[in-house]
């Protein structure tokens, strides 16, 4: 058992690396985009300051309609656009497209969500006093629903953290692709014991990170 695990250290060293170049990829693709877009998606909803119940509408259902998709087959559905984007179909780039096209929407409704939160007295004081989209954007609503805002990233990293193991069925790497080819091909059941306990360990660090950070911030 420990001589499997001993033999391939340096593969599972360049997985964890793999694994987190596709999560960081696929976050940061999510944070810049799916923020923005879960913002503009409260700010057009009936009752608020943009509020353009067509345009909600039609927004609302690409972002569901990207939502519904498994990721395993809009990973496979993604090839040619991957295949133009990044020159390839297989490995951790190739895998960070889909893990991005998946992440923007998701993050979306959560960010959505979170600033739903934030009570509507607090908005109508700051336009009351005469500050600008931008400003209740920044300093309102990012500043009152900071904590679930936390913690919705949280959500968004866990999920996705299996998500980017699912990729190593089609050669995506990672740990997925470890446990395929090591775990499943050549039924090593001691190294998919090893790459389980080790998502497990990803994701409860994850979580505890984003539980504690969310208090801190919270100043309810």
């Amino acid at each position: 058992m420990f001589e499997n695990i001993v033999a391939i250290l340096p593969e599972l060293w360049l997985s964890i690396a793999q694994t987190f170049l596709m999560l960081g990829i696929g976050l940061t693709a999510a944070i810049l985009l799916g923020g923005p877009l879960g913002i503009l998606l409260f700010l057009m909803s009936p009752g608020q300051s943009l509020a353009n119940k067509p345009a909600y509408l039609i927004v609302s259902w690409v972002v569901n309609t990207v939502r519904s998709f498994p990721f395993i087959i809009l990973l496979v559905a993604l090839v040619p656009i991957t295949r133009v984007l990044v020159g390839t179909s297989i490995g951790p780039l190739a895998a960070s497209v889909p893990l991005s096209v998946a992440a923007i929407p998701y993050l979306a409704r959560l960010v959505e969500q979170s600033v739903r939160e934030v009570p509507k007295g607090v908005i109508e004081a700051a336009q009351a006093m005469g500050a600008s989209e931008l400003q209740i954007v920044w300093r309102v609503l990012a500043r009152e629903a900071r904590s679930g805002l936390i913690l919705a990233l949280t959500v968004l990293a866990v999920s996705f953290l299996s998500y980017s193991a699912i990729a190593g069925v089609v050669g995506g790497g990672g740990i997925g692709d470890l446990a395929i080819r090591y775990g499943y091909y050549r039924f090593q059941t001691d190294i998919m014991l090893l790459t389980v306990a080790i998502l497990i360990v990803l994701v409860q660090i994850i979580q505890f990170g984003g539980n504690t950070l969310a208090h801190r911030l919270d100043k309810r």
